[in-house]
């Protein structure tokens, strides 16, 4: 890399730019009860942009997790939020005959992003032209990370322990999963009756990816204890990178948002840290510049009051 880019790349991880944003823009689904809400954020300036989409926690909407989306689109990316059927924004009862498939209906409402990315650039007054559409990187949070994860080729097993379909992307090339769930062995009795796709593989998500995990996030959906969320970096094959946080519980020290309810280990360090590091691994995965990553890897390695360690396979 000459100088020249470097001091530019510099520029860009550095200083914050101005974004721009646009909700809901609305993409027809007409097999879903109800169109697709999606926000979509941007930097004001910048050409070739990459996109991240981003798949929100069980409830929330494409309103929250503005400390990842607002970092991400200040930082070079356009991010795209869609709102699932889950979202207490849109108030569907555990009796509405959508809910058992609302898993799937997740996986849908990715690639509907996907395909719809030429109304989502027009939708941002100045975007049109500026996106590039050869790096496009998937992200989500806890359930959000395991609809992102199919996109990048994990598989949910059947009753029987088949994996089933095939859901990834090629139009995917990079991932971030954070407090994505582990293997479905370990279920309790409660998730294993009402959660029956949280029974996945992942041998064979094979797209790089960046996985975070707390080393105190105890889910009540499993028995095991927070090295469950370990387990999509184990059982993955290579080019796979896992961030654990340490004392970090589900939120990760709050990317939901600032000062939410659920969040039970408030850090702000913890979030910046989540923003800085994954932010070089998704320009590192998208544009090859893996001397930002391996200065974040090495920075941290080198930390005596590191918030958290870096394993890479």
């Amino acid at each position: 890399m000459s100088h020249s880019n470097t001091a530019n790349t510099q520029q860009i991880a550095d200083a914050p730019t101005t974004v721009v944003s646009a909700r809901p823009v609305v993409l027809a689904a007409p097999d879903r009860g109800e169109d697709l809400q999606v926000r979509v954020a941007a930097p004001a300036t910048g050409s070739n942009l990459p996109v991240i989409l981003f798949s929100h926690g069980f409830g929330w909407s494409m309103d929250g997790y503005a400390p990842l989306a607002d970092h991400w689109a200040a930082h070079g990316f356009v991010v795209i939020q869609p709102t699932h059927l889950d979202s207490r924004t849109l108030g569907i009862s555990a009796e509405d005959p959508r809910t058992p498939r609302i898993w799937r209906f997740r996986i849908e409402d990715l690639t509907r992003a996907l395909d719809g990315l030429d109304v989502l650039e027009a939708s941002v007054p100045g975007l049109a032209g500026r996106l590039d559409r050869d790096r496009i990187a998937v992200a989500g949070h806890s359930w959000g990370a395991q609809t992102a994860s199919t996109l990048l080729g994990a598989r949910v097993l059947d009753s029987d322990g088949a994996p089933g379909e095939d859901m990834s992307d090629p139009r995917v090339t990079a991932g971030v999963l954070l407090a994505l769930t582990g293997l479905g062995d370990d279920l309790t009795p409660f998730a294993a009756e009402h959660f029956p796709f949280m029974k996945p593989s992942f041998t064979t998500m094979t797209t790089p990816a960046l996985i975070v995990a707390g080393d105190h996030d105890q889910s009540h959906l499993s028995t095991r204890g927070p090295d469950w969320f370990t387990d999509p970096y184990t059982h993955s094959p290579v080019n796979k990178s896992l961030l654990t946080l340490f004392g970090a519980e589900h939120s990760l020290g709050g990317i939901p948002g600032h000062q939410v309810a659920e969040t039970t280990d408030e850090s702000p360090k913890r979030v910046a840290l989540i923003q800085h590091l994954t932010t070089a691994f998704l320009r590192s995965a998208l544009h090859g510049e893996d001397a930002g990553w391996k200065a974040v890897a090495t920075a941290l390695e080198g930390d005596p009051n590191a918030l958290g360690k870096l394993q890479s396979k």
